[in-house]
């Protein structure tokens, strides 16, 4: 492994002070009024940078906290292009949209900041099996501040890092400030270092004020995960020299508390210490100086960002299909056994895919979707992991980012609450903030719905909550071929990407053609035409729609089907054609809770689009607004039914022309 040049004294003080100096002139830019919003500087914690980087080689991998300006800089990146995208500059390392707690350089080896607390530490986990799934011998470094070892995402990390002995080396920069509460306030013991142990990582505490002590334990960390025994903690104790953010006037600080920082930060030691000519240090001083001046200067003049270009980079080019390819076999499967032949036929193709979660490994998953795949590709591509929501989806956005392509499973839809963040603070941003550079293919199975006996933390439909978020893509396959087709659709995707699926249809069976990907991740199917109306729907309501169909034709009644399987992207153009289709009528059928299910969004999309065409509002069918019981009594009678639909789709076809609609 090639270690970067010499820390010397000299060089140490070198590269410290210059990332004293910017974060000072990036203070001074901040109250002027030359950067928008928050900064979080690391005035006294150079150190740590410093030290950790000289003990790295440049393939090595570092995600920081939000005061992680000096990790940028101290991993190469350019202080033209930091300063730029801290000042929201169209020459920033990501155009100005990360700003200063978000921002990346991927071409450096620095995948970013992170302005979520602890949310890091399952991303550095995921790159980190990235790593070990490429062979490679790559460490990954993530630091975070002693606030985010309260964080349930920083110990799944560990802990997922722990149970995978993957190369991470845990950094807690502590510098005895959780934002504006001391760590003795609101913790136990002095060294946090210690709940490392208890998770069976080894751990250091290191002197995090000396650049050189720094230096040796991240270059031992590094060995030791490099022979994989890792992870590794270090918690290096450190000062803060300002406040928690730019215009934090630390109020609630004492005095003494502030003083100690400014006798005992890494330059006034190392300057006192004896090891530096005075001269040299005033030449570097000098130089830095200028250098700094040069650099304010160049970011000043240059143009913000293009407003034109602020939509670009939120999904990635279209999936190039072989136009040539076609199912070669056909079988009768069950829903469950569909994604089961998809996931085999991916591991298939996909050298490199990984398939993990709660018990999706041995077991086969608890309603055994995954059944047979763990003894067929082995244990290092489809395993079992800790009960840690947040490390299953941390990491595959992780290794996503390193071009490692996973299908992570969340149980049931209503346990992803608890690790939301990595959706919709995570997985969303990877391609948006980096302009392309890297992007994080991944596919999240999770089912939900209502079963007779599930309870109401076992039965929510979710799909709004997730469709409602840029950069990623939701489908909810409802037939054994869409499961198929859906899933391999979606793994192939190169952005984030959830499949919902039911389990009430798991056992479905029809007959599944298969053997190639023959779509993209998107589009409507059409089921049936109709003249008097469609029924638009997705997900365990389209079979309840095509019942009804059938029931409203005896009736005489022309109902058309239109199962919309992907809600982002929305087909619009699938549903401008249902509406023109079916006399303006429209039923939007779904299991979700109406207030705010996404049958609101199609209703709105269809009032602002077609509302020439309409002859009466846009109705809908959907769960009411109660939470739901177990009893399967109650849950008869609020769940979207076949006689519901019909009598729904009766009474708007029996109402008189209104004109154009208005409402829902």
């Amino acid at each position: 492994m090639t270690i970067s040049s010499e820390l010397t004294p000299l060089e140490a003080y070198r590269r410290m002070a210059l990332i004293r100096a910017f974060e000072e002139r990036v203070l001074a830019l901040s109250l002027d009024g030359h950067v928008a919003g928050s900064v979080h500087l690391c005035l006294g914690q150079e150190a740590i940078p410093v030290g950790a980087l000289a003990a790295l080689g440049p393939a090595d991998r570092v995600l920081a906290t939000y005061r992680g300006h000096g990790w940028a800089i101290a991993r190469g990146s350019s202080p033209t292009g930091v300063l730029a995208e801290i000042a929201q500059r169209e020459g920033g390392v990501n155009g100005g949209r990360a700003g200063s707690p978000l921002l990346s350089d991927p071409a450096v080896g620095f995948l970013g900041e992170n302005s979520i607390v602890g949310a890091g530490s399952p991303i550095a986990s995921g790159v980190a099996l990235a790593a070990k799934t490429q062979g490679s011998d790559r460490v990954v470094v993530t630091t975070f501040g002693d606030g985010a070892m309260n964080q349930g995402a920083t110990t799944e990390g560990m802990i997922f890092a722990a149970a995978n002995n993957l190369p991470v080396i845990f950094i807690c920069e502590n510098n005895g400030w959780a934002e504006m509460t001391p760590q003795d306030r609101t913790t136990r013991g002095p060294d946090l270092a210690m709940r490392g142990e208890g998770l069976g990582i080894e751990s250091h505490v290191v002197d995090g004020g000396d650049p050189f002590a720094v230096r040796d334990a991240v270059a031992a960390a590094a060995e030791t995960c490099r022979r994989g025994e890792g992870p590794v903690l270090l918690e290096c104790k450190t000062v803060r020299l300002s406040g928690h953010y730019n215009r934090d006037i630390e109020h609630y600080r004492p005095k003494a508390d502030k003083q100690n920082a400014i006798d005992t930060e890494p330059l006034t030691r190392l300057r006192s210490s004896g090891a530096l000519n005075g001269d040299a240090v005033a030449a570097i001083d000098a130089e830095i100086a200028a250098e700094i001046e040069k650099i304010v200067q160049s970011v000043l003049a240059m143009p913000t960002p293009n407003p034109s270009t602020a939509q670009d980079h939120l999904y990635g080019p279209a999936v190039e299909l072989d136009t040539n390819a076609k199912h070669t076999q056909s079988k009768e499967l069950t829903y469950q056994r569909a994604v089961n032949q998809a996931l085999a036929d991916e591991l298939d193709s996909r050298p490199d895919l990984l398939v993990y979660g709660e018990d999706v490994g041995f077991a086969g998953g608890i309603f055994g979707v995954s059944r047979g795949l763990q003894k067929k590709y082995g244990e290092e591509r489809v395993f079992d992991t800790p009960i840690s929501e947040s490390a299953i989806l941390g990491s595959a956005v992780g290794a996503g980012m390193e071009g490692v392509r996973t299908v992570t499973e969340i149980m049931w839809a209503d346990f992803v609450f608890v690790a939301l963040d990595q959706i919709i603070n995570q997985a969303s941003n990877v391609r948006y903030i980096n302009r392309s550079a890297i992007h994080a293919p991944l596919t999240i199975r999770m089912q939900q719905g209502v079963t007779p006996g599930s309870c109401a933390q076992h039965s929510q439909s979710i799909e709004a909550i997730l469709a409602h978020i840029p950069g990623i893509k939701v489908g909810l396959p409802a037939t054994p071929q869409d499961a198929y087709d859906m899933t391999r659709a979606a793994i192939a995707d190169p952005d984030p990407t959830i499949l919902l699926e039911n389990r009430a249809l798991y056992q479905v069976s029809a007959p599944v053609n298969f053997g190639a990907v023959v779509e993209r991740a998107e589009g409507a199917r059409h089921h049936r035409d109709g003249k008097d109306l469609t029924i638009i729907t997705w997900g365990s309501t389209l079979s309840l729609a095509l019942e009804a169909a059938e029931e409203l034709e005896r009736d005489g009644i022309s109902a058309g089907v239109l199962d919309l399987r992907w809600l982002r992207p929305l087909d619009l153009d699938a549903i401008a054609r249902a509406v023109s289709a079916s006399a303006g009528r429209i039923l939007v059928v779904h299991e979700a809770h109406t207030s705010g299910g996404f049958g609101a969004e199609v209703a709105a999309r269809i009032t602002e689009l077609h509302f020439e065409k309409l002859t009466a509002p846009v109705q809908r069918v959907g769960t009411p607004d109660v939470r739901m019981p177990s009893a399967p009594a109650l849950q008869d009678a609020l769940l979207p039914t076949t006689g519901r639909i019909v009598a729904a789709a009766q009474a708007l076809v029996s109402s008189a022309p209104t004109g154009h609609a208005i409402g829902v």
